[in-house]
């Protein structure tokens, strides 16, 4: 697909890389000085909505860039014009609903990195797409790495093409325990009454299971969940049969509060998760925030992050079907 719009130009960013002929991200621009207002943007995405979401499955990210978008509303009526459906989030990050569809990235603290990760990926129905906003670019740090899952794959393979066929036959299965009350202290301190959107423990098991999961209350009024079998790759349609990395066995294995093995149990050898560890990181890709920047992952072809940053930091997410 050639790259032609009459309200977009493409850009660079530090940091992008060309990956298989594809730039990560894609950097568009106004066209034209003049029109580098919020106004702009909502016009010529409305003139090329078809045209844009191709551009993120091509590119897998795309970063929308210098058309001074200031907040919250403003980002809302980005995401809203392309009509795609909104999705509840489900997972161990503490979040803040700000406007609408719109709601805080992860508020665990800053000092921690926030390991790579398709956005819910262990839940039935994954987001399509992660779109994030920069409200307040952080001084230092904090970048949203992200990694083209598929590179993942294709060098787990290269370098253990057996373990990646036996685990990917039995599945991965996982744990994974929270509290009943959020903790802000945590990256992963979201509480289960939150997650699940009720205090009732009835009620909390029947929404669990739609999200094929089985749970085990714990003494301290916690949960621990139990989920799996899961693929550890999975191939997406339209993504050029690519074989994605979709899965959070890193990121999980051996943790305090969660764990990662074949669904019959037996554990994964630590050397290949180190390994794919470093794999994961020497794919990724990064860019220094800048205030007004939009960013859109499609969630099914990249895993991402959080960068160590020094306060104050504002990003603002939204996931689509």
């Amino acid at each position: 697909m050639e790259f032609t719009s009459q309200e977009f130009v493409v850009g660079k960013c530090q940091g992008e890389k060309l990956v298989h002929g594809e730039t990560m991200p894609l950097v568009l621009l106004p066209r034209e000085a003049s029109k580098n207002g919020f106004e702009s943007l909502v016009e010529g995405l409305k003139k090329n909505k078809e045209w844009f979401e191709q551009l993120i499955i091509k590119n897998s990210a795309v970063l929308l860039r210098g058309f001074d978008v200031k907040n919250a509303e403003e980002f809302n009526e980005v995401v809203e014009l392309f009509g795609w459906e909104d999705m509840r989030y489900v997972g161990p990050a503490p979040r803040t609903h700000v406007y609408k569809r719109i709601w805080t990235a992860n508020e665990g603290p800053l000092s921690e990195f926030i390991y790579y990760h398709h956005e819910m990926v262990l839940i039935k129905e994954s987001p399509s797409k992660v779109i994030l906003f920069c409200e307040i670019p952080p001084p230092e740090g904090g970048q949203t790495p992200f990694v083209p899952s598929f590179r993942v794959t294709e060098r787990m393979l290269e370098e253990f093409p057996e373990m990646v066929e036996e685990i990917e036959k039995k599945g991965l299965k996982y744990t994974f325990t929270a509290l009943s009350k959020n903790d802000t202290s945590s990256m992963r301190g979201r509480g289960w009454e939150d997650a699940f959107g009720t205090s009732d423990r009835a009620e909390a098991e029947k929404r669990t299971k739609l999200l094929g999961m089985d749970v085990e209350w714990l003494p301290n009024g916690g949960v621990k969940t139990l989920l799996g079998p899961r693929p550890l790759t999975r191939v997406f349609e339209g993504r050029k049969e690519r074989r994605m990395w979709f899965n959070t066995m890193v990121g999980m294995y051996g943790k305090e509060h969660s764990s990662a093995m074949m669904a019959d149990g037996t554990e994964i050898p630590e050397n290949v998760v180190k390994r794919c560890e470093e794999i994961i990181e020497e794919e990724s890709i990064q860019f220094k925030w800048e205030k007004g920047d939009i960013l859109f992952l499609d969630n099914m072809a990249t895993l991402h992050g959080r960068r160590p940053s020094l306060s104050p930091r504002r990003v603002l997410v939204t996931i689509c079907k």
